[in-house]
């Protein structure tokens, strides 16, 4: 077995392959264990499962290999709160870490919020989903 240097440990070959695969405009999705991973890639974007790891530390763990996008509007988006959320107040700070880790690797741009449906269909055209714990 060989074992390589600088990568991180929980980073699966699977998903190694599909970070060296990707190029200029190419989407992946990290999601939690609620999304609808498997329905999504009924309709092309690969299943990647990385159960038992969360979305931050996958985050980090990507970030130390993956290039963002820096020229579009926002390298990164995550779900918005569905309107009932959003009424009773609900609060993401999860949200303000992931902006820290991709303030560390040079972008500052906020995070955009996109609406729960079109989240959806934008991941039908991902190139790869990330099922996470």
């Amino acid at each position: 077995m060989v074992v390589l240097k600088g990568i991180p440990a929980l980073l699966s070959p699977e998903l190694l392959y599909a970070l060296a695969r990707m190029g200029h405009g190419d989407e992946i999705v990290l999601a939690d264990a609620n999304f609808p991973t498997a329905s999504i890639c009924q309709c092309g974007p690969m299943e990647i499962r990385a159960d038992g790891l969360d979305i931050p530390q996958l985050l980090e763990a990507m970030l130390k290999l993956l290039p963002l996008d820096t020229y579009a509007a926002s390298p990164a988006a995550v779900m918005e709160l569905v309107p009932s959320d959003r009424d009773r107040g609900l609060q993401t700070p999860i949200w303000n870490y992931y902006q820290s880790l991709l303030y560390e690797k040079g972008c500052t741009k906020s995070l955009e919020k996109v609406e729960r449906f079109a989240f959806y269909e934008r991941s039908k055209k991902a190139f790869a989903v990330v099922a996470t714990g």
